[in-house]
């Protein structure tokens, strides 16, 4: 009997234990004094579980009954002011409100600001940057992208293609502190310029891999390049879908010919000014962070042998990139950051 179990048991909470005697004692016939007298026991304590346990069972003595809690301080309509204020309004000579400022325009206390920011998680100090397309084939550009992420062609391999260009070779003027117990690294703020370099790169989403090239310049030429090392380095028997950016270069007429030469690459554009819809800006988004943005590099050598360092490393283990949202959930959510945009014109 699970009572009884409860009532014996060594790791089972000392309230439950009571409440679970209090039952058993009723029970065997006993009334509420003798139950106070022999468990020690308020008299309001020994009435209750009993009545919980007739109306509940075991669950009206497992659990306590909900309480009503303390009443809140400030009321629903103070707090609806705040977040109005917080949302709609600007404080004079600044962009957006502090815990301080509001606190003092509302009458009320820090805290209190904080708390209700908190609970509607309203975060004015925090800001992100955005760029919304204004492709006219948008819809029709991310369902063509996101269904090839989602349910990839047979006898084929996508793969997402970009540039990185302009990765500058930058030298710090003093000798970078090393990280310490309590003190971050440590890096100082201005920089020599020692040149820079091209990096191109696909990504293959199937696997995760990862073809790499590296050009002084930046052209249509090298392009062209680099799309030969991309068919080169792909089986003749699989076609090549791949997803690439508006950039003036991959339309360039040079370029065409060559994709009408080479019909096996299908080409599907991000729409213009969705950039993160390509799935190689994640691969090098972890490269500028891992290797680039903390560096120090006294020239472009020093530059490429970072790149083909991490790239080497990536190489042994890659792991493809899953994409997850949907083609409508994408739409929809640019839609509704348009019609926002628009109302605060």
């Amino acid at each position: 009997m699970q009572l009884l179990a409860w009532s014996r048991g060594r790791s089972t909470p000392h309230r439950l234990v009571l409440r679970s005697r209090v039952v058993l004692r009723a029970a065997d016939g006993l009334q509420n004094k003798e139950i106070v007298e022999e468990l020690h026991v308020r008299p309001e304590t020994a009435a209750l579980w009993r009545t919980r346990f007739v109306a509940h069972g075991l669950e009206g003595i497992m659990k306590d009954a909900p309480r009503p809690g303390r009443r809140p301080r400030i009321s629903q309509k103070l707090i609806d002011a705040i977040i109005d204020r917080t949302l709609r309004t600007r404080p004079r000579g600044a962009t957006h409100w502090t815990t301080r400022t509001l606190a003092k325009e509302m009458n009320v206390s820090n805290f209190t600001i904080q708390k209700i920011w908190k609970a509607h998680r309203i975060q004015p100090h925090r800001e992100r940057s955005f760029k919304l397309s204004r492709d006219p084939q948008f819809n029709e550009k991310v369902r063509d992208v996101v269904g090839l992420y989602m349910d990839p062609p047979d006898k084929a391999i996508v793969v997402c293609m970009d540039e990185k260009s302009g990765i500058q070779a930058l030298d710090r003027s003093q000798t970078t502190l090393p990280l310490r117990p309590g003190m971050p690294a440590s890096r100082s703020y201005d920089y020599k310029r020692n040149g820079k370099i091209d990096l191109f790169a696909a990504l293959n989403i199937l696997d995760g891999t990862v073809i790499t090239e590296l050009h002084r310049k930046h052209r249509h030429q090298e392009f062209l390049i680099f799309l030969r090392t991309i068919d080169e380095s792909v089986p003749p028997e699989l076609d090549v879908h791949m997803v690439l950016d508006n950039l003036g270069t991959h339309t360039q007429p040079d370029v065409k010919r060559w994709f009408q030469r080479h019909p096996r690459f299908i080409l599907h554009f991000t729409p213009k000014g969705a950039s993160w819809m390509n799935m190689v800006e994640a691969w090098l988004g972890i490269l500028t962070k891992k290797q680039i943005r903390r560096n120090s590099f006294r020239n472009v050598n020093d530059v490429i042998r970072a790149i083909n360092e991490f790239v080497e490393t990536y190489g042994e283990n890659p792991r493809p990139f899953i994409w997850k949202a949907k083609a409508d959930e994408i739409i929809r959510k640019v839609a509704r950051l348009r019609n926002l945009q628009a109302g605060g014109r």
